[in-house]
């Protein structure tokens, strides 16, 4: 009886210390959370997706003014600049221009001859184009995939696939030799948002692809679509200038003599559509969202009176909706190591509780949910704020590839995408507006987030991707990060 009332003695003693040090993390997260407002939320976002900014179009007047406010906000917190100019970390790109008339189509099919209205194509590539009447064979994506010689020497007509780079993967996966690509793109979601296209110098020209023709008239993309017509086409070369690109970079320097020097990464894209068709496309939710909360995140964090073991980075990322331009160029030239950076959190879709699948008020997903133990942390952190954190069976491992963490992942960083809505009403369109936003629930998510990245940043242990099947290729990443056999 002894031993049994020694033992239970030294289990309420131990229960006792992990109550004593549960408290001070528990104030500390409540000090945290206290500095998110909805209010503060809602003031940045009706800034950032304003008219005034145009869409934060890439690359437009307003993506510039939405990178020098979120440089304003770093500086405002306190955040130490991190980028090559400040707090910018610069792309030096090249802007290729086309004007509407130096492309010319004809489309013949049933004895009828259908011109392509000045705007009604837009062409992304460098070497100039001639093509007589041509024959046009149309096929869906996966078939032309297959193709090894039906489309050789002819124009391949494929519907417009919805992921970015579209044309460069159907230019690099192609089996068959068609002399164009024509591909459909009624909503423009690959076409020019300003009237031209970017060329990352450090990338080689690709020669051996075909060039592809994106094709936005209605008319003229249904007689293609009905098989039998034949294309004639005249694209000139289009006019290069030099271009600056620009991800927005701020850290806050960890407490820790050791783990000062190791990061967590809270990222954002904040470019949008532009203007098209007139129309302005403010993104408000797509991502304005998650760029203003990692900015209150930022601040909140900055504010308190002791500051994380590990330093934690924040990155405004540009180029996202032109093929995650921002993320892939940080992965390859990264301001802080890759091999010291513990974790990547990336936001999206954070202001939208209207997700086409139902209402998602007090909850949050993530994408690759169980690819790594981030998702643990998260889920504690869900539980101590009241948010349902949660896995979508099919989105979670379906969008892993499609928002800004790929690049870290690929280079074995523990990178996630959290987001409220996979898919909501005005996804892309013009309607995707500050006012309907939920700022309520979007600082209860941010309070989540801010919490799960103190904890992770507290934590002596790092990140891991675990061992499901789909996080193979990131845990082999990992290993060659780390230089590990």
């Amino acid at each position: 009886m002894r031993h049994l009332v020694s033992a239970l003695g030294f289990s309420v003693v131990l229960a006792g210390c992990a109550v004593q040090a549960e408290a001070p993390r528990a104030a500390a997260h409540s000090a945290l959370t206290a500095q998110i407002s909805a209010d503060s939320l809602r003031g940045h976002l009706s800034f950032l997706s304003s008219d005034l900014l145009e869409g934060r179009g890439t690359p437009s007047r307003g993506v510039d003014l939405a990178a020098e406010y979120i440089a304003a906000q770093f500086r405002r917190a306190g955040l130490e600049a991190a980028g090559d100019d400040g707090y910018y970390q610069t792309a030096n790109w090249q802007y290729a221009r086309r004007g509407e008339k130096d492309i010319t189509i004809t489309v013949t099919a049933g004895g009828k001859t259908i011109e392509v209205p000045l705007d009604g194509a837009s062409a992304n590539f460098v070497d100039p184009v001639t093509l007589k009447n041509t024959p046009a064979v149309f096929m869906q994506w996966q078939a032309a995939l297959d193709d090894k010689s039906a489309a050789n020497g002819k124009v391949l007509v494929v519907p417009a696939a919805a992921i970015p780079g579209a044309a460069a993967t159907l230019q690099s996966k192609l089996q068959s030799k068609p002399a164009l690509i024509v591909m459909i793109d009624r909503e423009r979601r690959h076409g020019r948002t300003q009237g031209g296209w970017l060329i990352d110098p450090s990338q080689p020209v690709a020669k051996d692809g075909p060039p592809v023709v994106l094709l936005h008239a209605a008319d003229v993309a249904g007689t293609l679509e009905q098989g039998g017509a034949s294309v004639a086409a005249k694209v000139v070369a289009p006019t290069v200038s030099p271009l600056k690109l620009r991800n927005v970079i701020g850290v806050l320097r960890g407490s820790d003599p050791q783990l000062k020097s190791t990061y967590v990464m809270l990222s954002a894209h904040y470019d949008h559509l532009g203007i098209r068709d007139g129309e302005i496309y403010n993104g408000a939710n797509d991502d304005g969202s998650g760029t203003v909360s990692m900015i209150e995140i930022a601040a909140a964090m900055a504010a308190q009176k002791e500051r994380p073991r590990r330093s934690i980075v924040f990155v405004a990322l540009f180029g996202e909706e032109l093929g995650l331009l921002g993320s892939r160029y940080y992965a390859k030239n990264p301001v802080l190591p890759l091999k010291d950076t513990v974790m990547n959190l990336n936001l999206e879709q954070l202001g939208r509780t209207d997700d086409s699948e139902g209402p998602q008020v007090g909850s949050a997903t993530m994408t690759g949910f169980d690819y790594s133990t981030v998702g643990t942390t998260l889920q504690r952190a869900a539980g101590s704020t009241g948010i349902r954190f949660w896995k979508h069976p099919t989105n979670s491992d379906r969008y892993f590839a499609r928002s800004d963490n790929q690049a870290l992942a690929d280079a074995g960083v523990p990178a996630h995408t959290l987001a409220v809505a996979f898919g909501f009403p005005d996804y892309h369109g013009k309607d995707d507006t500050w006012d309907k936003i939920d700022y309520d629930n979007m600082a209860r998510v941010s309070r989540m987030i801010a919490v799960a990245l103190q904890d992770i940043a507290n934590d002596q242990a790092k990140p891991a991707w675990t061992d499901v099947p789909n996080a193979a290729k990131y845990r082999e990443a990992a290993r060659a990060l780390h230089g590990a056999p």
